[in-house]
């Protein structure tokens, strides 16, 4: 009896260890999920990652604090329209944008500077990932530099063509009769290019992270089509615009 005794202690004992340290093993788990959570990066998509670590955007966050101080502050001015005026101004701006259209035969009578300028102008004032403007907006007229531009998208569109699309997408495209060549490219007088920028620089020099840098590129090209579209620009002496990734 002695002896069973002994030995159901031993075998209580065991179980109570066993049991205290999957507790532990558990706090310990607890603890670190909160820290997990800390160090994820939901605003980097897959394809979007930079080499800007988390503990470096800690480090630098005074740094980056007081270079945002020293930007003048804009305050915010709203009109509200009467109930009438806002439906005939929204329904004026649906009917416009509504008569937008993607062409590929581009004039190539000039567009005045000012214009073009203005509409650039528009499309920076574009929301962004805490106010990072991921965006550089190039203006390129040489037709020597045009026509380089050219040759360096038609060779990547013929890639995507033929491998990176997939026969679906290739299949879909063909009611629209579109390829790769881009001859309209050498014909617009003005082409816009737009940088997607990654990341930006803080005063010491040090990498600083642009969140959602991909869609707020993407609002700006939006607003800059809108505004094209409201100089009457489109499509007759429309500006040829292509975003490229830096």
């Amino acid at each position: 009896m002695f002896l069973l005794t002994s030995v159901l202690v031993g075998v209580v004992c065991l179980l109570m260890v066993w049991i205290f340290k999957s507790a532990d093993g558990g706090t310990q788990r607890r603890k670190g999920e909160p820290r997990a959570r800390a160090e994820a990066r939901p605003w980097v998509d897959e394809d979007l990652k930079d080499s800007t670590e988390v503990h470096q955007v800690e480090e630098d966050a005074d740094e980056w604090q007081v270079s945002e101080e020293e930007v003048e502050h804009v305050p915010f001015s709203h009109t509200r329209y009467p109930e009438k005026e806002m439906l005939k101004r929204s329904q004026e701006f649906y009917e416009l944008l509504n008569k937008r259209r993607s062409v590929r035969f581009i004039s190539n009578e000039q567009v005045p500077v000012e214009v073009i300028d203005n509409v650039i102008k528009a499309a920076g004032t574009a929301p962004s990932g805490a106010h990072t403007e991921p965006w550089t907006f190039v203006v390129v007229k040489d037709p020597d530099v045009k026509h380089k531009i050219r040759e360096i998208i038609e060779e990547e569109e013929e890639i995507n063509y033929l491998k990176r699309m997939g026969p679906q997408w290739v299949s879909d495209l063909k009611k629209l009769r579109t390829n790769w060549i881009k001859e309209y490219l050498d014909t617009a007088p003005v082409l816009i290019l737009i940088f997607k920028q990654v990341h930006g620089f803080a005063a010491n020099g040090k990498k600083k992270t642009h969140y959602y840098n991909e869609i707020s590129v993407s609002i700006a090209c939006g607003i800059l089509l809108a505004a094209l579209q409201m100089t009457k620009t489109v499509p007759k002496e429309l500006a040829s615009i292509y975003l490229l990734t830096l």
